[in-house]
């Protein structure tokens, strides 16, 4: 059962890495470059086959721009939790502006 579970969460984070590297405009070559994995490790971790360090996921959710409930969601159960999780991903797709006015709105509602 351990293993399974472990199984899921590589796929589930590789196909979260791939995503953002394609809208990052990147190829598996030029990620691999920057941080210092070879295109091999970065296809691995794509598919799902090898896993990551914590210290890699970190590094991946910082150049990639993902947000870290983004990686989890798929394994949150309470209902609570994932609807917060929905709401920071449609932040997350907020122009800089729209979020500087969400950010005076969330102001204004935490002083009422």
């Amino acid at each position: 059962m351990e293993k399974n579970i472990s199984d899921k969460i590589n796929k589930n984070f590789g196909k979260t890495f791939q995503k953002y590297r394609q809208r990052n405009n990147l190829t598996q070559e030029q990620l691999a470059e920057t941080l210092s994995k070879s295109t091999k490790t970065i296809s691995q971790f794509e598919t799902g086959k090898d896993g990551t360090s914590k210290r890699t996921d970190i590094e991946l959710m910082n150049f990639l721009g993902i947000m870290p409930n983004t990686l989890y969601r798929d394994f949150i159960t309470n209902s609570k939790l994932n609807k917060k999780i929905s709401l920071s991903e449609e932040i997350n797709d907020l122009s800089n502006e729209k979020l500087d006015a969400l950010s005076k709105i969330i102001e204004i509602i935490k002083d009422l």
